[in-house]
C-alpha cells in the first residue's frame, strides 16, 4: 500500500507585522524589499500554520513552518530544504485539518477553525478502580489554532496540533534528526523501556520513512498514541508511539519497536506489519464515528481498563468480525480464548498505566506490562469502537523483562 500523506495545511501571516512594515516604508521612503521577498517580522507573535510548508523564499517569524518559505527564524523546515536553527513548531495558525492525510496517517477527522475551542486542560482522575491516567495525566494546555483576535496564539490543545506533531515526529525520525521538533527542557524519551537521548538510539539512526500509522488524538490530556509500520533498513517493523504535550512542546515520548524475535511469549506469533496496513481501510481507524454511535470518553477508557484488569475475562462487546492482531500477526478472533465478566477483579491481572482516548474516531490505546505467561512484555493495545461494540483489537508488544521505563 502506498504511503498516506498530508498534502495541505492552511497558513496565515500576522497582519500586525505587515502594518508596521508599511508605516516604516512610508516614513523612510527609501527602503526596498529584498530580492528574495523576505516577510517582515511580526512583533505580536503572529501565527504560522500548524503544519504547512514553506515556499521558495522569505522568512517566517514565529516558529513552525513558514507560510512564505525560506528558513524560519525560530523553527521548522521550509520546503526549499533549509532547516531552522532551533527547531520547533508554532502552535498558532489558522484553520487546519485535524486528521487529514498524513505521512502514513490515513483518512482524517474534522476541521479545526481559527480560534476554535477544544477540551484541553487537566486530564481526568483516571480510569475506574484507580486505573491509568488518561493520556499520561497532567495539564494538557498547549498552543494550536489561531485566535479570533489579531492572530494571538491560543493555549488550547487541538487535534490539528497533535496530528501535526506526530507528522513532524515521523519526519524527523526518517531524517534521523530531532532538532526540528519542539522539545521541552524536561523531555523524557524511552525506547523499549530504556531512557535515552532522543535521536541517539539505533532505531532513530536507521529508521526510514513511515509507511503507515493509525492514531488516537486525545485533546483532553493533550496526548496522542499511534500504531505504525516503519522500516529499519530493509525490514518493516511494527511500532507503537505515545507523545505528551504541554505548551506546544513534547514533554514525553514513549516508543515500542518490535524486531524479529522480540516477542518471546510461549504463545507468540511472528510479526506481520503488512497485515496492519492491509486491513486498515476495512476497519476505518481514522473514520469519524457518527455522534449517535460514538462512545463516551469514559466508555472507551473503561473498556481498555477492564480488558487489562480482568484478562482474559474482560473482552466484552466485540463483534463477530472483530480481529485481534499481535504485532500484525495472528489475525485471531477477538473473542478467541476470552470471556466477558461483569465485574473488574479487586486484584488486577495487568495494571493499565496510561490510556489515550479519541472519542471522535472511537479509538482508545492502553499501555501496560503484559506478563501473562511471560517475563513481562511492554504492551500497547489499541481498539476501535462504535455503536457500543469493538471492531478491532491490535497489540504492539515485546519483551522488556517487566520494565516500562516509566514506573
Amino acid at each position: 500500500m502506498a504511503s498516506r500523506r498530508r498534502f495541505s495545511r492552511s497558513s496565515f501571516t500576522a497582519f500586525s507585522g505587515l502594518a508596521l512594515a508599511f508605516l516604516s516604508v512610508a516614513a523612510c521612503g527609501s527602503d526596498k524589499a529584498d530580492e528574495g521577498g523576505k516577510s517582515e517580522e511580526s512583533t505580536t507573535g503572529g501565527s504560522s500554520a500548524t503544519g504547512g510548508q514553506g515556499g521558495a523564499g522569505g522568512s517566517g517569524v514565529t516558529g513552525g513552518r513558514s507560510t512564505t518559505g525560506g528558513a524560519p527564524a525560530t523553527g521548522g523546515q521550509s520546503s526549499s530544504g533549509g532547516k531552522a536553527q532551533t527547531g520547533g513548531q508554532n502552535g498558532s495558525g489558522g484553520a487546519s485539518q485535524s486528521g487529514g492525510q498524513s505521512p502514513g496517517g490515513g483518512r482524517g477527522g474534522s476541521t479545526g477553525q481559527a480560534g476554535e475551542k477544544s477540551a484541553g486542560g487537566v486530564s481526568g482522575a483516571g480510569a475506574p478502580g484507580g486505573g491509568a491516567q488518561n493520556g499520561g495525566g497532567g495539564v494538557g494546555g498547549s498552543t494550536a489554532g489561531a485566535s479570533g483576535s489579531g492572530g494571538a496564539p491560543s493555549t488550547e490543545c487541538t487535534r490539528a496540533l497533535l496530528d501535526g506533531l506526530l507528522d513532524d515526529y515521523f519526519a524527523a525520525l526518517a531524517a534521523g534528526d530531532p532538532s526540528t521538533l519542539p522539545l521541552a527542557a524536561n523531555l523524557k524519551f524511552t525506547e523499549n523501556a530504556k531512557a535515552a537521548e532522543l535521536g541517539k538510539t539505533d532505531f532513530w539512526m536507521n529508521a526510514g520513512e513511515t509507511k503507515y500509522s493509525q492514531r488516537a488524538l486525545d485533546t483532553t490530556a493533550c496526548a496522542a498514541a499511534a500504531e505504525a509500520v516503519i522500516p529499519e533498513g530493509n525490514t518493516d517493523l511494527p511500532v507503537a508511539l505515545r507523545i505528551k504535550v504541554a505548551g506546544g512542546q513534547l514533554t514525553e515520548i514513549e516508543s515500542i519497536v518490535v524486531r524479529p524475535g522480540d516477542y518471546t511469549a510461549s504463545f507468540a506469533v511472528d510479526s506481520d506489519p503488512g497485515a496492519i496496513i492491509d486491513i486498515a481501510e476495512g476497519i476505518g481507524w481514522h473514520d469519524e464515528v457518527p455522534e449517535g454511535q460514538r462512545a463516551t470518553r469514559q466508555e472507551l477508557s473503561s473498556w481498555i481498563d477492564k480488558y487489562f484488569r480482568a484478562f482474559p475475562s474482560g473482552v466484552c462487546n466485540v463483534t463477530s468480525a472483530c480481529r485481534r492482531l499481535e504485532n500484525g500477526g495472528g489475525n485471531f478472533s477477538c473473542g478467541a480464548g476470552a470471556s466477558c465478566t461483569q465485574n473488574v477483579p479487586a486484584s488486577p491481572i495487568f495494571e493499565p498505566r496510561v490510556i489515550v482516548v479519541d472519542e471522535v474516531r472511537g479509538i482508545a490505546a492502553g499501555f501496560t506490562i503484559f506478563d501473562f505467561q511471560t517475563t513481562g512484555h511492554l504492551d500497547m493495545h489499541m481498539i476501535k469502537m462504535s455503536g457500543g461494540q469493538v471492531h478491532a483489537v491490535h497489540a504492539i508488544l515485546r519483551n522488556t523483562d517487566g520494565e516500562s521505563g516509566w514506573d
